[in-house]
């Protein structure tokens, strides 16, 4: 699984689709994220269609993610959903499908019907993965005590999980748990939804470095051994987010921006949900 990705969150149209995911893929870019919420899966899917093949590229160079949306937990409403997103993306398997989000849309966060239902969804990602219609599974937005649920009755444990992850949100001990239970942490808003491109300690650290603020921020999770997706539908910022290789963070800009840490989101808080 590539550690760098291209995140399509609110790329909506197939030109915006288009414009990224060229740019994506001509700066070496092999991962793509999307998610069923996201209302774009059908123009992905035609834009890797026609863009692939002309970068010599076929569908197994490509690593695609999609996501479970919330109104569909539940056994079959999961099975349902996740062909209906292969459709969709006009691909016969995914390389990894998680479930978004923890609760089930038209519920209250505290309904204890939550777990049982996320339960039932992940009995469905089980029996896909194992007819190897998804080659992985994994869990969006899921917080130490959730995963521990899953572990605890899964027969597939999660090979993923994707959470909000930057400086200002350093999610240690969900780190270090994933890392105890060989789960891949892959981070989204790793720019804090833009905002902490502006934080002094980022321009300084990024000054020092001769890099972007942007760089900086990604190549902190990289360090980490943890996957980043970053978005955009500008072709010049997506071939900047690629140049993270073949330069390092020293300890001292890591510990720096670790100290950011205030348990700042700029996203959803799943730490209520039953």
């Amino acid at each position: 699984m590539p550690l760098l990705g291209l995140g399509t969150f609110r790329l909506r149209g197939e030109e915006a689709v288009r414009l990224s995911v060229e740019a994506a893929l001509q700066n070496g870019y092999r991962l793509v994220d999307t998610a069923a919420v996201y209302g774009n899966e059908a123009a992905l899917g035609r834009v890797l269609g026609e863009t692939l093949p002309r970068y010599g590229l076929g569908r197994s160079d490509l690593f695609l993610t999609s996501k479970l949306s919330p109104r569909d937990h539940g056994e079959e409403a999961a099975e349902k959903a996740c062909l209906r997103s292969l459709q969709e993306l006009g691909c016969g398997y995914l390389d990894l499908y998680l479930i978004h989000w923890p609760g089930s849309q038209g519920r209250s966060q505290e309904d204890e019907g939550n777990r049982e239902r996320r339960q039932w969804s992940w009995r469905a990602l089980e029996r896909l993965h194992e007819a190897g219609t998804l080659r992985a599974i994994g869990v969006s937005n899921y917080t130490v005590q959730h995963l521990q649920e899953l572990l605890a009755s899964c027969r597939v444990p999660p090979a993923v999980l994707q959470v909000e992850f930057h400086p200002e949100l350093a999610q240690s001990e969900l780190l270090h748990f994933c890392r105890q239970h060989g789960i891949h942490l892959q981070a989204y808003s790793s720019l804090g939804a833009g905002h902490l491109v502006g934080r002094p300690k980022v321009a300084q650290v990024a000054q020092r470095r001769g890099r972007s603020p942007a760089q900086v921020l990604l190549r902190w999770a990289l360090q980490q051994g943890v996957g980043v997706i970053p978005k955009s539908a500008s072709p010049a910022r997506v071939a900047e987010n690629s140049q993270l290789w073949n330069w390092e963070l020293s300890p001292a800009d890591m510990e720096e921006l670790k100290g950011m840490d205030c348990g700042k989101r700029y996203c959803w808080d799943p730490s209520h949900v039953a």
